[in-house]
């Protein structure tokens, strides 16, 4: 349990450590998933499409119904909520390392299913994914620890002394369900597969109809350690749908349904925070993330340019509204233009930047925002140099002061400037729409380190994580594992935290028992 311990520390101290050594090695992409024993009939799952071959995927997939997915996790789940807690985090690690021993075949598996390129598919969805599954089992196995397994109580009852032994037991709360968005879906199902596993309840993975493939790969580790070590793999299986016959809602709504983990759209997110009673929801879904400029130069422009081009802006902690105040409004926006330039301009720096799009819809969504403003910067393809097929696009920059443009959500490579009088006018609206419509990350640009502390305070109360003033070859998306939380539950963008002691402790409870010492 070394590892455990580590990564425990790392948690208390949020200092820099990872468990798992990054390797850029590739195999071909997979055709085939090994599920021995997984309920349901086989089929291939049609809304797999590369968006850098344009061609399906052809991979087959057991097609279960809920029903059935209940009742193999009903079958599985005896043994091991009965199991030691540390016989699971053992386990928990185990699954770690088997996804990581196979980080090779994983990362052509997310790049043709999320559109990731190849170097974020090794890190952001492998090596700094898992260190967010660990840092899950770090938090649960101390939550558990914490729970006295037994002790000898002694009161006075007039003249009489009364002494019981009491017993305490760490129950798990019942089956989860885990549902996974499309684009980076490995980032928030590890931390909620380990943490439901470390903490005894069996797990119904569901990944988005477009992105299958990983995600089975994972259930496969997952069945895989189980089975070896004399569990029923029926602890975690794979719910298969498609976008014309979608289960999610018949999964949570399910009367065996003691747990819901999700990540996806505000809209959806909303429907399981309201509806998945009598389970517990844990949900991260999206927002508006602001950037509030109050001074800028080159280095800055760079750093916002390389955010907006990471991954093609697909990502919960991308930034989408830039306030900026009038007087420099024309100058930061050319120079923004030009930043943005120098890396969609050039192919293969473009690659490891934008990598590929991963949904026609969020193509289309840029189309319609060329209407929504003045077009500071138009979103151009560019052409992959590996992939001549991938589907890719450029960011838009789009000037507007209508709100009810910039005021939603607006997936994918998309971004609002939006002209302010002062850098007090951004700060407030950049913090009001955290408030009011949820915000993962925030960004202050300002040699003023009163407005900075002044910014600090506003987005602390939000509820959104503050950078500020950071620039160089760090990319302002980066969320350390043991370090950084991410999201806060103090706003609609979610109402859970990877990785506070909140995410661990409600799945599972606490009974007693006494009788005469």
């Amino acid at each position: 349990m070394i590892r455990v311990e580590r990564a425990a520390e790392a948690r208390r101290t949020r200092e820099s450590w990872s468990a798992f050594e990054l390797s850029h090695a590739q195999e071909e992409l997979p055709t085939a998933v090994e599920l021995p024993e997984h309920p349901g009939l086989w089929q291939v799952a049609g809304g797999e499409i590369s968006p850098y071959l344009g061609e399906g995927l052809e991979v087959a997939y057991p097609h279960a119904t809920p029903d059935e997915l209940y009742a193999a996790a009903a079958r599985a789940w005896p043994a091991w909520r009965e199991a030691d807690p540390e016989v699971r985090v053992r386990l928990c690690l185990e699954v770690c390392d088997l996804i990581h021993a196979r980080a090779a075949r994983f990362v052509p598996a997310t790049m043709h299913t999320a559109g990731q390129s190849a170097g974020m598919a090794a890190a952001g969805s492998g090596t700094n994914a898992l260190d967010r599954g660990l840092e899950a089992v770090a938090a649960a196995w101390e939550a558990m620890r914490r729970v006295t397994p037994s002790a000898t109580w002694t009161g006075r009852f007039g003249k009489h002394d009364v002494s019981l032994a009491k017993r305490y037991r760490i129950v798990p709360r019942g089956v989860a369900v885990v549902v996974t968005c499309a684009s980076f879906p490995a980032w928030n199902a590890y931390p909620a597969i380990l943490a439901n596993l470390a903490t005894g309840n069996p797990v119904i993975v569901k990944p988005h109809p477009t992105a299958v493939l990983p995600m089975a790969m994972a259930v496969a580790a997952c069945r895989e350690v189980l089975s070896a070590a004399g569990f029923d793999p029926g602890l975690v299986t794979l719910a298969v749908d498609s976008a014309e016959r979608p289960i999610a809602k018949e999964l949570i709504k399910h009367p065996a349904c003691r747990i819901v983990d999700f990540t996806g759209s505000a809209a959806f997110g909303s429907w399981v925070e309201a509806n998945a009673f009598p389970a517990v929801a844990y949900t991260e879904t999206s927002g508006l993330n602001s950037v509030v400029i109050d001074t800028f130069d080159e280095q800055v422009l760079r750093a916002l340019a390389g955010s907006l081009c990471l991954f093609s802006a697909q990502m919960c902690t991308s930034p989408q509204n830039l306030f900026v105040p009038r007087r420099v409004f024309a100058d930061f926006a050319d120079g923004l233009a030009g930043a943005v330039r120098q890396i969609s301009t050039v192919p293969r720096r473009a690659a490891a930047m934008l990598a590929a799009i991963q949904s026609d819809s969020t193509l289309s969504l840029v189309s319609r925002m060329r209407s929504a403003g003045s077009v500071v910067l138009d979103a151009l393809p560019y052409e992959h140099p590996e992939f001549p097929g991938a589907r890719t696009c450029g960011p838009l920059l789009v000037a507007t002061e209508d709100r009810a443009v910039y005021g939603e959500e607006r997936f994918g490579p998309i971004a609002f400037l939006v002209p302010v009088d002062d850098r007090d006018e951004g700060l407030a609206r950049a913090a009001s729409d955290a408030s009011t419509h949820g915000a993962i990350t925030a960004f202050c640009y300002s040699t003023d380190e009163g407005f900075v502390a002044r910014a600090e305070d506003a987005f602390a109360w939000a509820g959104a994580a503050l950078t500020s003033n950071v620039t160089g070859p760090m990319p302002l998306n980066f969320s350390a594992a043991y370090s950084d939380y991410h999201v806060s539950g103090l706003n609609p963008a979610g109402n859970a935290s990877l990785t506070d002691d909140s995410f661990v402790a409600g799945r599972f409870r606490i009974t007693q028992s006494r009788r005469p010492a």
